[in-house]
């Protein structure tokens, strides 16, 4: 079980990444990126539970498109802070044959999850995929892919609010904050 004053030290303990007024500035330009890309596909959108459950209640109002939801939910991450392997919790519905698709996630870190998300939806018969990423982790290494819509870019830390959980802590924090490296 959590522990209330363990959560309370944690955040303590963590500084600012992105204030909740740069993140709601990115979520809002994201929309405009979307819309101006994806208004004339009729896209289906796919969020990743649990992490972009956040993002997606704040961005979906904003889109003024038509468009489909459904959800998917792989993870790398579980209750740790390191990933591990695939696990598929919710497969994609069938219904992504022929479609455009824009998977919406809280994070694109090394781009693993991502990909597997790509190529089960391509597996599928998606006709095309897009990916929105609330905040993508700026790394040394190449990833496997790219986001098509970024809405803040930050350092490579173990971050967590705006849906991303740390030790499954915080997932509601308006803000974007970070673990201190001990």
């Amino acid at each position: 079980m959590l522990d209330p004053q363990e959560a309370w030290a944690f955040l303590e303990n963590s500084d600012l990444v992105s204030s909740a007024d740069e993140v709601q500035a990115a979520i809002r330009r994201l929309a405009g990126e979307i819309e101006r890309e994806m208004k004339a596909c009729y896209p289906l959108v796919l969020v990743v539970m649990g992490g972009a459950v956040v993002f997606a209640g704040q961005l979906l109002p904003l889109l003024r498109m038509p468009l489909d939801v459904d959800y998917i939910h792989v993870t790398r991450y579980g209750a740790a802070i390191t990933g591990g392997g695939i696990e598929w919790r919710v497969e994609p519905p069938r219904g992504v044959r022929g479609r455009a698709v824009l998977v919406v996630d809280d994070i694109l870190d090394g781009g693993q999850t991502m990909r597997a998300i790509r190529e089960r939806l391509m597996e599928f018969g998606a006709a095309s995929f897009h990916c929105a990423v609330l905040v993508e982790k700026i790394l040394k290494t190449e990833k496997p892919l790219s986001a098509d819509f970024v809405g803040l870019r930050i350092p490579d830390r173990f971050v967590f609010g705006c849906g991303m959980d740390a030790k499954g802590y915080w997932r509601n924090l308006a803000e974007i904050r970070a673990m201190r490296r001990s």
